[in-house]
């Protein structure tokens, strides 16, 4: 079951999608910054990517049911209901070894001490996480990205309950203004990565929410990317 807004039939996904989703999310963060700096450079980034994403997928979120993903798996949400993004230590672990093939041995290291940099920086209010976004490159700038955002959005607003991100291009920052998230601060979770920008939304009123029309539609977009939210 799904719904449709602004012409784009949106659902959950479920785990037959998880390869394509994938894909698409790997297509979507090829120029990424962050992305770019997590990732093994080498001929095998497309695989590493997709590892990576089948990984947050298959092993983080899908399960708690916030996956979101148009109908032709062009576009894809991964959000975190409040209390459920943070993971126990012995759980970091167990998915390091599934991390290796993404960022080789000598990434372990870099990629724990980011994340963990990042986890220390989340409210301690309520609120629901969004961890990546992504349209594939032909499906940019037409809408897509807002209506993945509407569902979260609207539970958000009916239970009065904030939404946080990090945003990881510069250029994205105008296209969540829009859904009311604001900067709370410009943060380089490793003295070597890109910078991230902490947003944060309030709740408006329930059933106030209007997704914003298709102009500016983000190109894609990463938040916090493996072990800690």
């Amino acid at each position: 079951m799904g719904f449709r807004y602004m012409n784009h039939k949106i659902r959950k996904a479920n785990h037959t999608d998880i390869d394509r989703l994938a894909v698409s999310l790997a297509r979507a963060f090829d120029d990424d910054p962050f992305i770019s700096w997590l990732v093994r450079k080498d001929k095998m980034k497309q695989y590493r990517m997709e590892r990576l994403f089948h990984v947050c997928i298959s092993e983080l979120c899908l399960k708690y049911e916030k996956v979101f993903t148009t109908e032709d798996f062009t576009g894809v949400t991964l959000w975190y209901p409040p209390g459920t993004s943070e993971i126990s230590f012995a759980s970091q672990l167990l998915l390091a070894g599934k991390m290796i093939p993404v960022v080789g041995f000598t990434g372990l290291f870099p990629l724990a001490m980011a994340l963990d940099n990042m986890s220390k920086k989340h409210p301690p209010k309520k609120y629901y996480y969004l961890q990546f976004i992504g349209v594939v490159p032909e499906h940019q700038g037409k809408g897509q990205g807002a209506s993945l955002m509407k569902p979260i959005l609207d539970i958000c607003d009916n239970e009065h309950c904030g939404a946080y991100l990090e945003c990881s291009k510069e250029t994205n920052i105008d296209f969540y203004k829009r859904f009311g998230f604001r900067v709370v601060e410009k943060f380089f979770p490793h003295k070597k990565s890109p910078p991230l920008w902490l947003m944060w939304r309030t709740p408006n009123k329930p059933s106030s929410f209007v997704a914003p029309k298709e102009k500016g539609d983000l190109d894609n977009e990463i938040h916090t990317v493996f072990f800690y939210a």
